[in-house]
């Protein structure tokens, strides 16, 4: 943790929505005139995905039906840690892009599926931002969350996630509804071992429960939209939280422990925007006032 150069982590699992999380972060570092630097998780895969292939079909080849991009091993986060630990410091530190995409190519002059250069971030940011699956790892190697300021879960019920992945990879990456469950299936002894125990460590966790059926993520036509779900807020400690506000601004939430809101779906948003905004400033003013 740093009172001179603050980092903020976003974590959750392929689908999970954080991509939502970080757009309304970004509207807040806009109004507040906060200058970010943005880090994302993917940069710090270990492999490009012709490598990250020839990886999975050498432990297929001896047996391992376990690994995948959420396995600690198929990320590099003895260099992500470095990240953090150097820009709590200095404020200086450095990062690459994975491009996704034939948009992304365009964008960063590479090819799909390979990395860019590492290149260092700009002078002058207020903050670091990550987003990504790692951002609060603790193992015997490395311990990320005690570099990040604040620290973001984004954990719908599973089901709900499985259906936002599922209709995610067909729609922009063209996946089969098999070969995205085979994913899934790939990664689920990692998202036990190395995504759930996360989410300890975070401050705030938001959680999306949909209201409607999910039995069968698999089949599911369409994701349950904000008007069809409830979002579940815990906070690690609510010391110095304002419930009664809360509830106040935000029509039809309540609390269910001493730690929990809840709110509906379609206040989301708003719901961020009061509770993050007062932390990110508290985090600004930390850093002027040192």
């Amino acid at each position: 943790m740093s009172n001179q150069h603050p980092i903020i982590s976003v974590t959750g699992s392929s689908g999970a929505g954080t991509t939502t999380v970080k757009h309304t972060f970004d509207q807040i570092f806009r109004r507040e005139g906060i200058k970010a630097v943005s880090i994302e998780g993917d940069a710090f895969h270990r492999f490009d995905r012709e490598a990250m292939k020839a990886e999975l079909a050498r432990r297929t080849a001896t047996g391992d039906m376990t690994f995948s991009h959420f396995s600690y091993e198929a990320n590099e986060l003895v260099e992500l840690e470095r990240v953090f630990r150097d820009y709590g410091e200095t404020g200086k530190g450095r990062t690459r892009h994975y491009i996704h995409d034939e948009r992304e190519a365009a964008l960063y002059a590479g090819r799909p599926g390979t990395f860019t250069d590492w290149a260092p971030f700009e002078d002058g940011s207020d903050l670091l931002f990550y987003e990504g699956l790692h951002g609060a790892v603790v193992n015997n190697e490395v311990s990320i969350a005690r570099h990040a300021d604040l620290k973001v879960g984004v954990v719908p019920v599973i089901n709900l996630e499985w259906i936002q992945k599922i209709h995610r990879d067909r729609a922009t990456r063209g996946y089969s509804t098999e070969a995205v469950t085979d994913t899934i299936l790939r990664r689920m002894h990692a998202y036990v071992h190395c995504i759930c125990p996360q989410f300890t460590e975070t401050d705030i966790n938001f959680q999306r429960v949909p209201v409607v059926d999910t039995s069968d993520p698999f089949i599911a036509r369409w994701i349950p939209t904000a008007d069809e779900s409830l979002v579940v807020i815990r906070f690690k400690s609510p010391r110095g939280i304002d419930f009664p506000y809360l509830i106040s601004m935000i029509a039809g939430s309540w609390m269910t422990r001493a730690n929990s809101i809840v709110i509906p779906g379609n206040k989301l948003d708003l719901a961020m925007q009061l509770i993050l905004t007062p932390l990110i400033l508290r985090l600004i003013d930390r850093k002027k006032r040192h």
